[in-house]
């Protein structure tokens, strides 16, 4: 089995919703975490807390949009930790809308945070792991990448089909010594909800997110692919509701 002990795991929008979540429910397992977000006030915060709970985590300001900044965030956690061993990326924007309504800035936003970020993340981390010999990417994607959300969702769905092809790309030619694992969530309670400007669509989703389950839901789903035996490879998990239809 995998020993937590020692492991590092680096959480890309760790200040809020799943991320926060993954990072409290991983703190008293023995992990050593690095918290990625770009609201360092948040991110100290919830180091704070973990510490307080017997945990190791240290807080990394970066925009997961900005390549350098990614690079950075994977060298800090070497410097402190000497190694990587699961990075997951989480960080996302979801603005939901027409495309009649032609909100291009949405989605430059969309496109360089749910994918190009994941991407950033990918390059910083695969050349720390093939130099270990292991390691695993785990990328948060969505039901919206499994069914397109339309309308109004179509940019962002089609940002998280992109991950589900880059990740199980990915596990393709990582395989053998690196992991991947997608895991797509339905409703969940997060800030995801909050970030459209279009008035009908931002009333759609208070809706739909009526239905939302607790982000912990994910950190479970997380946590069960991590302490998975080094030779099970969980590729793809998928959280909704019960009830939820979508």
């Amino acid at each position: 089995m995998n020993n937590s002990a020692n492991r590092v795991i680096v959480i890309t929008g760790a200040s809020s919703g799943i991320g926060e979540a993954i990072s409290l429910h991983l703190a008293d397992k023995a992990f050593s975490l690095v918290l990625v977000a770009r609201r360092l006030e948040k991110i100290n915060a919830l180091v704070d807390r973990i510490v307080q709970l017997g945990g190791r985590a240290i807080a990394v300001k970066a925009d997961v949009t900005r390549q350098d900044e990614v690079q950075q965030a994977i060298e800090a956690a070497l410097a402190a930790y000497q190694r990587v061993d699961v990075l997951i990326n989480n960080a996302g924007y979801m603005a939901i809308a027409p495309i009649s309504a032609r909100k291009t800035d949405e989605w430059d936003r969309m496109i360089d945070t749910n994918l190009k970020g994941v991407l950033y993340g990918v390059a910083a981390a695969f050349p720390v792991f093939q130099r270990q010999g292991s390691g695993h990417f785990i990328n948060v994607a969505s039901v919206a990448g499994i069914k397109v959300l339309a309308p109004g969702g179509v940019v962002y769905s089609a940002t998280k089909f992109a991950v589900r092809a880059l990740s199980e790309g990915l596990r393709q030619e990582a395989g053998r010594t690196i992991r991947t694992t997608l895991i797509s969530p339905g409703a969940v309670e997060s800030e995801l909800q909050f970030g459209s400007t279009d008035k009908e669509s931002l009333a759609f989703l208070q809706e739909f997110y009526k239905q939302a389950i607790p982000a912990d839901a994910i950190a479970r789903a997380v946590l069960f692919a991590i302490e998975q035996p080094n030779d099970v490879d969980v590729n793809e998990i998928i959280v909704r509701p019960t009830q939820e239809d979508f």
